[in-house]
């Protein structure tokens, strides 16, 4: 791209009066460049079966040409209209819940024939309509795609065909997925039931690995189409989310984000978190680093929040903070879900940029401050470069597996906690990773990998990082990593199986830790952090070295964290549930270790420091302040600008940061 994008997603169908020329007005005189339009909106454009109206679109099309704001057209596909239902009501997702309702959006079956038919007429008359159109720069395909859970009887006769194809008999299937267990064995491919009430983890995670595969193929269906009619310079993306825990959270167990995005030209994805004083920048960060790691390549944010919720409504210099973190991630375009406040229905309050009257306002007053430095500063901060020399590697199958197979009868904890857990603590740290899947061919490029909760995993996938650590890498795996196969099928040797050889232990017991601590306190954190929570592993070294024994009267043997020379790297084995304090003690000694480890991890949260190469081959260091008090820190490097103030910084001189603070400086 040559210039970022400043966006907001825009209907015209949803405003209570007439205002477009006004809100035009105002979007130019916040720097908005351009909107997403119609992906929402499919009842509008074909109000009934076989009759189209595009004349919304077509309106706001030529308006924000004529004002010189760009517009991604989005196919509106997953929210579908009455009608359809009313003649198809089995379009309609059939899930473990029974039949689909109408009402919300995201709830039809993506593989049901009827549906697929009047999705791809809807997006042949839209995208051939507007495709030349000299405003429009590129199109998004549905939105926020997963599968929905549908489970009806045309996806289950595709799950059989699918495990025909995979197995060559069923003797096979039954042996690997353990289904003589309480009389669940297949006997005929006929007979092959249900999957929707299984038991059995294996089969009931072979599911889900399907389920996302019919996203990624819903998806390049969708991109085959809109490329027939893409126009040169267009692209095509789609706006993936995450984990939801009220925000954007982990890893989307819905979707392999690494498959789904391969037809796309660019990633994009949608960042929501918390504000005010939990506003940390981890989300942003979390986010932008999964949507980058897709392709190594910049991405959009098509959605973030404005105001939002009542609880999200930022402070005075937090909307700033936000959009210039999403740019030091390598996101060349933030945008606001939405524009405006709607009246009416599910999503009345969750605010746009506009409150509900369509005034200026603070928020929108600091987005106009964000818009001018955007246009102004964006040949030197569009397309930032990073290379990352650490990487956390995550899982769709361990995500699954765990789901099957957690750690105790009374956690609440997930997969995500744990890659949160660790993750959270690399950016405190101000060490940039990349988050990779099982997919990427090499770690090469990285010096060091964390791997947490590797629960389900291939022997290729295992061998692949012994061979790492053998060739010099840095490891650190969390308990349970390497226990099963890639079908849940738990190893019959000690654990955790083929790691067990870099990493130098042995387990065969693991158990509910209650009043566990770690002896004697080994990386000076105090009593409180000193506990082990949730899930431990009685670990017997074999060459490891011993990092930290539990202190208990009866597990005291056991060692909880240890560390392994093996070839020409290590492998550092996290086998319990710690606090955030000592998991960020092991990381930092692995960092140190690996030579990962320079002048911006001397400053730590709520100093965030961020680090690329723009176009022109400089280096650019984004440094904000996550915190309601102002702080200061020293530079570090060579002289160079600070971009925002337009001002040279000097080597070793003193910078200020304001409450919710960023400076950026060009070296």
């Amino acid at each position: 791209m040559d210039k970022l994008l400043y966006g907001v997603a825009y209907y015209d169908e949803y405003m209570p009066y007439e205002r477009l020329d006004k809100d035009i007005q105002m979007m130019k005189d916040a720097g908005i460049n351009v909107v997403r339009i119609a992906e929402s909106t499919w009842s509008t454009h074909e109000p009934q079966n076989g009759v189209f109206d595009f004349s919304s679109v077509d309106r706001v099309l030529n308006a924000m040409n004529e004002a010189g704001i760009q517009v991604i057209v989005g196919t509106p596909t997953y929210a579908v209209p009455t009608w359809m239902v009313k003649e198809h009501p089995d379009v309609l997702a059939t899930t473990s819940q029974g039949p689909g309702k109408y009402g919300a959006r995201q709830i039809m079956d993506i593989t049901h024939p009827t549906y697929l038919f009047y999705a791809e007429r809807i997006i042949r008359k839209l995208i051939s309509r507007v495709s030349t159109h000299p405003a429009v720069i590129g199109y998004q395909t549905d939105n926020e795609t997963k599968h929905y859970n549908t489970a009806g009887d045309n996806v289950q006769l595709q799950f059989v065909k699918y495990m025909r194809n995979k197995f060559s008999s069923l003797d096979e299937l039954n042996k690997e997925f353990g289904l003589d267990y309480w009389s669940n064995r297949i006997n005929s491919w006929e007979d092959f039931p249900s999957v929707v009430g299984t038991i059995n983890g294996s089969l009931g995670a072979e599911f889900a690995k399907f389920q996302r595969q019919l996203v990624t193929n819903f998806l390049a269906w969708q991109v085959g189409i809109v490329n027939e009619y893409k126009q040169e310079g267009q692209f095509v993306t789609q706006n993936f989310d995450f984990d939801w825990r009220g925000y954007s959270y982990g890893i989307q167990g819905d979707v392999d984000h690494f498959a789904a995005s391969k037809p796309f030209d660019i990633t994009s994805v949608d960042i929501y978190h918390p504000s005010q004083d939990d506003l940390t920048g981890i989300e942003i960060s979390f986010g932008g680093d999964v949507a980058r790691s897709t392709k190594q390549s910049n991405y959009l944010v098509l959605e973030t929040e404005a105001q939002a919720f009542w609880h999200w409504v930022p402070y005075p210099g937090q909307l700033r903070l936000q959009a210039f973190s999403h740019l030091a991630s390598g996101a060349n375009m933030v945008a606001y879900w939405h524009w405006h406040s709607l009246h009416n229905s599910f999503e009345t309050y969750w605010k746009g940029l506009l409150s509900h009257d369509f005034e200026p306002n603070p928020v929108y007053n600091e987005a106009k401050t964000i818009g001018r430095d955007f246009a102004r500063l964006s040949p030197k901060l569009v397309n930032l470069k990073k290379k990352n020399r650490v990487a956390v590697l995550f899982s769709n199958e361990a995500l699954t597996s765990i789901k099957w197979f957690g750690f105790n009868f009374t956690s609440d904890k997930n997969y995500n906690d744990v890659v949160r857990w660790m993750y959270d603590e690399l950016y405190k740290m101000n060490i940039g990773c990349d988050l990779i899947d099982p997919s990427v061919e090499s770690y090469a490029e990285y010096d060091v990998l964390v791997v947490p909760a590797l629960y389900a995993a291939s022997d290729a996938l295992l061998e692949k990082l012994n061979q790492f650590v053998e060739h010099g890498g840095h490891i650190v795996y969390s308990f349970k990593s390497g226990f099963a196969n890639d079908h849940i099928k738990v190893r019959s040797t000690r654990q955790p199986g083929l790691i067990s050889e870099a990493c130098g232990i042995s387990y065969n017991l693991f158990v509910e830790p209650k009043h566990v601590s770690l002896r004697d306190d080994p990386f000076k954190v105090g009593e409180e952090q000193n506990q082990v929570l949730t899930w431990m592993e009685l670990i017997t070294p074999t060459t490891a070295e011993v990092l930290a024994w539990y202190d208990h009267p009866h597990w005291g043997e056991y060692a909880a964290i240890t560390q392994n020379a093996y070839g020409k790297g290590k492998a550092t084995y996290v086998g319990c549930y710690t606090s955030s304090a000592v998991i960020r003690k092991v990381l930092e000694r692995v960092m140190k270790e690996a030579g990962v480890w320079g002048a911006d991890q001397e400053l730590a949260f709520p100093i965030i420091v961020k680090t690329g190469v723009n176009d022109q081959g400089n280096t650019i260091r984004y440094y904000f302040n996550y915190a309601d008090e102002a702080t200061s820190f020293v530079n570090a490097y060579g002289e160079g600008t600070e971009l925002l103030a337009g001002i040279p910084i000097a080597a070793g001189e003193k910078i200020e940061l304001e409450p919710w603070g960023i400076r950026i400086i060009e070296q």
